[in-house]
């Protein structure tokens, strides 16, 4: 798999257990690299098809695009672009900015990147929800998700949304801090 023994992006193995994922998640606050998260309740791929991205409303969304461009180029990886179903066009505008860097990229390196779109039924705040349930209908191997700027009282009460997709995810999660000095892949 791409991301095994890559120095680039960071791997982490557990069990599917509320205490542990909270543990690790507040290790890795701090990360620059992305990290995906594997438990043992998740099932194994041998190889990368398609990448799921919900888009919300959040400007950290956009170095999304970086990561999976990165991945799609490595793996020949399907990139499937959720856009949350917002009120505002701010998720229409990092949906935009998303697509722009994908073609720009593809048109840089001679390299086709296959994408699509599709409109998610919640909005920004539930999008990530939404994206682990309907795991089926989307067919992806990798979910690509922002970690959580700061935590709420909300979020250290009842976990944050990151802990809830990574203990309901069937496939691996990819957590992308957001912080303003973030880790830039290199080819």
């Amino acid at each position: 798999m791409i991301w095994e023994n890559n120095p680039d992006i960071a791997h982490i193995v557990c069990d599917n257990q509320r205490r542990v994922i909270r543990k690790l998640l507040d290790d890795h606050r701090e990360e620059r690299r992305p990290y995906v998260f594997c438990t043992n309740t998740m099932r194994t791929i041998e190889k990368l098809n398609r990448i799921l991205v919900p888009v919300t409303m959040l400007e950290e969304e956009v170095y999304k695009a970086e990561i999976c461009t990165y991945l799609a180029r490595k793996t020949g990886a399907h990139i499937v672009l959720l856009l949350a179903n917002d009120y505002g066009s701010r998720a229409k505008k990092n949906m935009q900015r998303i697509i722009t860097h994908i073609e720009s990229v593809a048109q840089r390196t001679n390299q086709p990147i296959q994408y699509e779109q599709h409109l998610a039924i919640k909005d920004s705040f539930s999008v990530y929800k939404e994206a682990t349930q309907r795991q089926r209908d989307f067919g992806h191997q990798l979910l690509v998700m922002t970690a959580s700027r700061d935590y709420g009282l909300d979020d250290l009460i009842f976990g944050a949304p990151e802990q809830h997709v990574i203990q309901h995810s069937a496939v691996p999660v990819m957590l992308i801090n957001p912080r303003e000095d973030l880790f830039s892949l290199c080819d």
